[in-house]
């Protein structure tokens, strides 16, 4: 039977010790009423404002406040999107499509999104939309658009297209969205395009600006990561019920952990197990958990040199055997994760389950004996709160490499400490990333194509996934997005995910629940499996 490591106490806990200086710049930022938080957009294919049946009734008021784990700096995505920032950044702007609570795709500001050729999609505006100054949206917006989430550098969105669709307007209304080849998933992967008008849209994150959704700019500090929302009174479709949403964020769990239940905010996001078993035992504040779309996986850098020992794939599997994933789960993180069984979540459509990772420390000794792992030292590397409670779940990851031989460093990066620039090897080396990587489509295909359907070309640019560039894998992709039959979609996806699993590409990974916690007085929050929510239909009592 394996053994079992011990799991030593950890120098940095996720429910760290909350300073009065982290305490006193909090109740600032409260009483400035800076803290406070977002709202999305309305619901698939809302009806407009002047024929909704509940167009101008119900709207019930009142502020919302909530506070994130992660600074939120853009209110668009092009760069990046964690799963808490889709809620606020799609209160303000909205995209043609949007995926709706079964994960499949519904029409927003499409009236209509039709594959009318194999290689083509005809799309049609809805002809009562525009913007909260009441500008129309055109069909150059979209363009501008598109075209600028393929411009900027490192972009996390446009890397999900297996190519950029060429782009001609029809009519005022109308336009084709056309592609080398067939590309089925495109009325999806849209979902991800927010529409800015033109003249005011920048091949870089936006912090404010015009936008088509419920809500309204109407202070913002990215530095701070605090924004204030209020309600368009000009919204096209059904307005939304609360008068303002206060946005901010406090990296100190124990500092929001003191904000939801004192009652200086409403909600909260991705919270430690710890704190989520606690809050339950207060009658104020109810604990939401739903299954995640979301993988977190300790990545390997495809970017190490041919004599390096992490080249080679029979290390990057011996280190696996090293991690003891069930005490981990078991003891670190309550039991809200599931292991992977494949490369993607299993709530993606297209999932294919391509092995389990096992724990065996002799086996992962032997496997770096035989190829040149022994005394291996590698580098870890993340983001601050890049998932609840990382830092200890890293210190006893790497007590475990250390069981096997394995020396490992940790280098956290501070939030705004230019992780893109770690991703892309610009700021220093590194071995290992622990890294979240969302899923705003539902398709396995979103993810595996972003992640693993790299090509030398991209990697000129460092637009790859961290290097990773498998031409079979890549051509396989290719295919699959092509490939209309859902069955013959699938099985193509099967065969790239079992390629991508023989090359151990992860250490670990493993796919947490959403959980997020809100006080009683907030009504109608619908956490959906993307951990995000319609903040346009949110109320909150007095």
């Amino acid at each position: 039977m394996p053994q079992q490591p011990a799991l030593l106490p950890m120098s940095d806990q996720s429910t760290r010790e909350v300073s009065r200086r982290s305490i006193l710049k909090f109740a600032s930022l409260a009483g400035a009423g800076a803290l406070f938080a977002p709202a999305l957009a309305a619901c698939a294919g809302p009806k407009s404002a002047t024929t909704a049946s509940t167009a101008g009734a119900g709207a019930a008021g009142g502020t919302l406040s909530i506070v994130l784990n992660r600074n939120l700096v853009s209110l668009d995505n092009k760069l990046n999107q964690y799963d808490a920032a889709v809620t606020v950044q799609r209160a303000v702007r909205e995209a043609l499509t949007k995926i709706g609570d079964k994960l499949t795709p519904e029409l927003m500001l499409a009236e209509s999104f039709e594959q009318t050729k194999p290689t083509e999609w005809t799309v049609k505006l809805r002809d009562d939309i525009h913007y909260s100054d009441k500008s129309k949206v055109t069909v150059e917006d979209v363009e501008t658009a598109l075209r600028l989430y393929f411009e900027v550098k490192a972009g996390y969105v446009a890397s999900q297209f297996p190519e950029q669709p060429t782009f001609a307007k029809i009519d005022d209304r109308t336009f084709t969205l056309t592609t080398k080849s067939p590309v089925v998933s495109l009325n999806s992967l849209m979902s991800n395009i927010l529409i800015t008008p033109a003249k005011d849209n920048k091949a870089e994150e936006l912090d404010s600006g015009l936008g088509t959704g419920p809500f309204t700019v109407a202070s913002s500090d990215s530095g701070t990561g605090t924004y204030r929302l209020v309600r368009n009174d000009n919204y096209w479709g059904t307005p939304a019920k609360l008068d303002t949403v206060n946005v901010g964020y406090q990296e100190e769990e124990g500092a929001r952990v003191i904000a939801i239940t004192s009652g200086q905010t409403d909600v909260i996001d991705t919270i430690t197990p710890e704190s989520a078993t606690s809050l339950k035992t207060n009658s104020d504040i109810d604990v939401i958990e739903t299954p995640g779309t979301r993988l977190i996986h300790l990545f390997y850098n495809f970017r190490k040199p041919a004599g390096s020992p992490l080249a080679n794939p029979k290390v990057r599997e011996a280190l696996t055997y090293a991690i003891d994933h069930e005490s981990l789960i078991k003891a670190l993180m309550n039991g809200q994760v599931t292991s992977a069984e494949g490369v993607v979540p299993t709530t993606l459509a297209g999932f294919a389950k391509t092995g389990e990772y096992t724990y065996d420390v002799a086996k992962a000794k032997q496997m770096l004996a035989d190829n040149g792992g022994s005394g291996l030292k590698v580098r870890i590397i993340w983001e601050d709160s890049e998932f609840a409670g990382a830092s200890r779940v890293l210190e006893a990851v790497s007590q475990m490499l250390a069981a096997v031989g394995v020396t490992a460093e940790l280098k956290m990066i501070p939030k705004g400490g230019e992780i893109n620039a770690w991703r892309r090897g610009e700021a220093g080396d590194w071995d290992i990333l622990a890294n979240g990587y969302g899923n705003q489509t539902g398709l396995a295909l979103t993810n595996l194509q972003g992640q693993y359907g790299g090509t030398a070309e991209k990697e000129k640019t460092r637009d790859t996934y961290h290097g990773f560039v498998v031409p079979e894998i890549t051509a396989l992709l290719d295919q699959a997005a092509a490939e209309s039959d859902e069955a013959k979609r699938n099985d193509l996806l099967k065969q790239a995910q079992d390629k991508i699993w023989a090359e151990w590409p992860a250490v670990w990974a493993w796919t947490p629940n959403n959980v997020l916690a809100k006080r009683k007085r907030v009504q109608n929050l619908n956490l959906r499996a993307t951990n995000s929510y319609d903040l346009a239909a949110v109320t909150v009592s007095a």
